[in-house]
């Protein structure tokens, strides 16, 4: 036994080192409550994931794992093929009008309601913009085409007959379906949104407005110069969160344009796109390469616009 300081606190660190690598009740206790979630997300998200990525490698049939190795000719299929990259276009589109819409109308609306002074009237509009966000996705495309019903019979094109306007094919023109497809979206998205913004708008220091005041700051200078730059977390979180549901974009195109993206294809998404190849055409293996192909571009978006905020952060 070593008598010497190093050798007395060698000794310490070894016995230290034993105690703590040891289990205890309590560690047995919280690996057990803690093991159907991990055991969980085993089976139902990393295996799939790992399951997915080894299928994109193969020309399989149906959901069968064991198929032809091809190596990137799914990828390079996927690439050459021109339906592909126009429902990435459509899907960047919808994507980035709906994601800027969204933020810019809900901001202004949280804002209009966070200046109420009457709290009743500030819970009712809380409560009539939210009311969209609880309706099924079925519903909300049932109610849309009816309203934008491509004849005079329909709600808008009655409306807009009113001042002499031609009807409008919102849902059969394929240069206006993308954009009804936003319309349609933003009015489903608008109260989470908005809601979100309330309580942004809520957590703005107040001493912040009165020194404002103070300094002669009217309400569009305190708007611009302390609630936008207080709540830019928030713009990003909305940013980043709308652009990765903008790119996932599945169940109102499907409802109204059907599998074929109609019309024309301008409603055809990459989600889509996958959907159409692993359970029309039964070539899961190309499926599964566009997933990774559309997860690759969610990622370096994510990254960049985590970047841009980084860089803004610093610059500040």
């Amino acid at each position: 036994m070593s008598s010497t300081p190093e050798g007395k606190w060698t000794a310490e660190h070894g016995k230290w080192a034993k105690r703590k690598f040891r289990f205890t009740r309590n560690d047995w206790m919280g690996y057990l409550f803690s093991a159907p979630l991990i055991v969980g997300v085993i089976v139902f998200a990393i295996y799939p994931m790992f399951a997915a990525l080894f299928m994109s490698f193969h020309q399989t049939s149906g959901l069968n794992l064991s198929g032809t190795w091809v190596g990137l000719s799914n990828y390079q299929y996927a690439l050459e093929d021109s339906l592909f990259w126009q429902a990435l276009s459509n899907t960047f589109v919808m994507g980035i009008w709906s994601v800027l819409l969204g933020i810019a109308l809900s901001f202004v609306l949280a804002s209009l309601i966070n200046n109420l002074k009457w709290h009743l009237g500030r819970n009712f509009f809380k409560a009539v913009y939210f009311l969209p966000n609880v309706v099924s996705g079925v519903a909300t495309s049932l109610l849309f085409s009816f309203l934008f019903f491509p004849s005079k019979e329909g709600l808008i094109n009655f409306v807009i007959g009113l001042f002499g306007l031609d009807p409008v094919g919102w849902f059969t023109n394929p240069e206006v379906a993308r954009y009804s497809i936003v319309l349609m979206s933003l009015w489903g998205a608008l109260g989470y949104n908005t809601i979100i913004f309330l309580a942004g708008l809520q957590s703005v220091p107040r001493d912040l407005y009165e020194a404002a005041e103070v300094d002669g700051a009217g309400t569009y200078r305190k708007w611009w110069y302390i609630t936008i730059p207080y709540l830019r977390p928030i713009f990003v979180f909305m940013l980043i969160m709308g652009t990765i549901g903008g790119m996932k974009r599945f169940t109102d195109v499907w409802l109204i344009g059907g599998t074929a993206g109609n019309p024309g294809g301008s409603l055809m998404t990459v989600v889509l796109y996958i959907y159409r190849n692993a359970f029309l055409s039964s070539q899961m293996g190309l499926a599964t390469a566009v997933s990774y192909l559309l997860f690759v571009i969610i990622l370096i978006l994510t990254v960049f616009l985590m970047l841009l905020n980084r860089r803004k952060d610093s610059l500040d």
